[in-house]
């Protein structure tokens, strides 16, 4: 038989898939939870969010607050890593609907002796409760509402805020009724905030012709952090198939002396748990992540759950892959790219436990040999998804501060469930939008959906696979626009480069989004000094993301009217309002964009607001709610911060 109670609780949010998965939060976010609680009749209920970390003995809770039409509202703040549970709890609040009551018969001048009488049962039932002064108070209101010699003072006290707060501070919760638990996965900040730098540790070196060494890329970490970059990620430096290896530009026929695709994973020198020897030791490897943070980067390393056809794992563990008739294995394909230098994992193995166990051991063997917190996972979309759920649990169990960033251009519902089977950050569409309603619809629903609950997003305007066409051939302003955009819609943000600061952006061919004399299958001499507009803006930006806390979220925006399709304005805050910033872009590549921008002056409660531009050092003083903007081709953007 069902429990007794007359408490209905239903549309409790947030929760993902009626909370078979987590919603997601960092260290010192806030969990708003919102409700419809209600009871049969007019009596007075009360509600609370009840929430835990899940080291934590007890419960902690948050009331809820009504918004009207029984809906309810509170706010709890999650201040550890790990899963936390939470749950909505209501009830019949009997001493409040008591003082309800009796206020209610006392405005309407009615004598509330018996009223009064039936007071003491809720004054003597919180008494127990109760601290020093608020026991005087009690005592107080006992007796004068038995007593009822002096009438006045009785219903005083009975009306009097003091004893609300008391019944309110402790509710007797009879027949209450309390929802299912939901959980929250809390992750370290940097899951919410990062800035990523990926390049080719095999192009470091200053000689051209040789292969770069970790030795050389610790030469580089300078020029990484003064950009600004806190997140440095390298392509598989794992050894390097020589079967089917690939040649320049993807030729199937590989000339002596190339290199090779670093997806091409495993060869004679082993496979994901060792190091391509022209790149250096494990004790080489080791000490550039440890140089790496003494500057504040942490090395993000790829996850690439594939083979080479002469990756040990083909000999050794041959019932992981699939084989044809003819003694093959069918090489990847994604139409219409084929990768056959690459065996595919068959996840579908008669034997998949132990090749479960053996992929999740790669995973800890980095984590625990070379101190790496961070995961490029390659193609995640092309493997099981509760093999993600299960592996990314289980690593979390162990090391917390593990992130794991899912590389997956698919459909939409394919990305949202790598993101809720726990993957720290996503791969966008951000590459392919462009006009300003692309961006704006595709942020509006990156941050007003249920996504934004458990879908971290990471724009990046390039990778070694996307030569997008907005890039080719593009100038500076495009490349300007491209990164002020990404890093200031998005609060975690990568590029790679030098390809993107130097504007190279050739494409293998006309209407292929790939790079000609792609760095994916040779090694490249880059002119690692040079300096140009595009480095110097992007330091400035980066440290200004590190600067304002507006900036180091995504979901707090706000879109601006403008009158010119041209320029998009948009304004963020921070949780608490106290750091605002507004950005102002030109979508024009080619000509000075003017117009007209709309404060959301709904939001910032005020006119005029004083601005100063973080970029330029200018300050500006905006007193209309229709303010004219002129934005250069050269500079394309403002980034003000909004002065209290």
């Amino acid at each position: 038989m069902q429990n007794q109670t007359r408490i209905v609780i239903e549309n409790i949010k947030p929760q993902i898939d009626g909370g078979v998965n987590c919603i997601k939060r960092v260290v010192g976010q806030g969990v708003i939870v919102t409700a419809d609680v209600f009871s049969d009749g007019h009596d007075v209920i009360s509600c609370c969010v009840k929430y835990k970390n899940e080291s934590d003995d007890y419960w902690q809770e948050a009331r809820l607050k009504t918004s009207g039409n029984d809906e309810w509202i509170a706010e709890f703040v999650v201040e550890k890593q790990g899963y936390y549970s939470y749950f909505v709890e209501g009830w019949v609040d009997y001493a409040l609907n008591w003082q309800h009551g009796i206020e209610r018969k006392i405005q309407d001048n009615q004598h509330v002796n018996s009223e009064l009488l039936e007071g003491i049962e809720f004054v003597n039932a919180v008494l127990e409760f109760a601290n020093h002064s608020e026991k005087e108070l009690l005592d107080k209101a006992a007796y004068f509402f038995a007593n009822q010699s002096d009438y006045d003072q009785a219903i005083h006290i009975a009306m009097s805020s003091e004893l609300h707060q008391i019944f309110k501070k402790y509710p007797i919760r009879f027949l209450e009724n309390r929802s299912s638990e939901l959980k929250v996965y809390v992750d370290r900040k940097k899951a919410l905030f990062s800035t990523w730098y990926e390049f080719f540790p095999r192009s470091a070196s200053n000689e051209e012709g040789k292969h770069g060494t970790f030795n050389d890329c610790e030469r580089l970490l300078p020029r990484v952090a003064s950009m600004g970059f806190d997140t440095l990620y390298f392509p598989p430096i794992h050894p390097i198939g020589e079967v089917n290896r690939k040649g320049k530009n993807n030729a199937t026929n590989a000339q002596h002396g190339d290199v090779g695709s670093p997806w091409g994973i495993g060869s004679q020198y082993g496979g994901h748990k060792s190091i391509h020897p022209q790149l250096g030791s494990i004790d080489d490897f080791k000490s550039l992540v440890t140089k790496a943070k003494e500057l504040g980067i942490e090395v993000a390393m790829d996850y690439a759950l594939q083979a080479a056809p002469d990756h040990p794992y083909v000999k050794d563990f041959p019932q992981w892959f699939k084989w044809r008739p003819d003694g093959t294995v069918q090489y990847a394909e994604n139409p219409p790219k084929k990768y056959q230098d690459i065996l595919p994992i068959h996840y579908e193995s008669g034997d998949w436990k132990n090749l479960w166990k053996e992929l999740l051991d790669v995973a800890l063997f980095w984590i625990e040999e070379c101190d790496i917190k961070i995961y490029r996972v390659d193609n995640p979309h092309t493997k099981p998804f509760y093999f993600w759920g299960w592996l990314i649990g289980e690593i979390k169990k162990k090391h917390p501060d593990v992130l794991f960033l899912a590389e997956a251009f698919t459909r939409p519902k394919i990305m949202n469930e790598l993101a809720k089977q726990g993957f720290s950050q996503s791969y966008t569409y951000f590459t392919w939008r462009n006009s300003k309603k692309e961006l704006t619809t595709y942020v509006e629903e990156l941050t007003q959906s249920e996504q934004k609950e458990f879908y971290r997003p990471n724009f990046w305007p390039n990778t070694p696979d996307i030569n997008p066409f907005a890039l080719q051939r593009g100038n500076e302003s495009v490349h300007l626009q491209k990164y002020f955009l990404a890093a200031t819609l998005s609060s975690s943000v990568g590029i790679y480069g030098p390809v993107f600061e130097y504007m190279i952006s050739t494409p293998l061919a006309a209407g292929k989004e790939e790079y000609l004399d792609s760095e994916k299958y040779e090694v490249i001499k880059w002119d690692w000094e040079k300096r140009n507009v595009i480095t110097t803006l992007i330091s400035r930006i980066n440290t200004i993301r590190k600067e304002q806390e507006s900036l180091q979220q995504t979901n707090n925006i706000k879109f601006c009217d403008t009158n010119n399709d041209q320029v998009m304005a948009y304004y963020k805050f921070n949780d608490d309002r106290h750091n605002e910033t507004l950005m102002v872009a030109s979508l024009d590549s080619q000509n000075t964009s003017r117009g007209m921008v709309r404060l959301p002056i709904e939001l910032l409660g005020k006119l005029p607001i004083q601005l100063t531009d973080l970029i330029t050092g200018n300050s500006y003083v905006w007193e209309n709610e229709w303010n004219f903007v002129e934005l250069s081709a050269q500079l394309p953007f403002h980034l003000f911060k909004i002065n209290s």
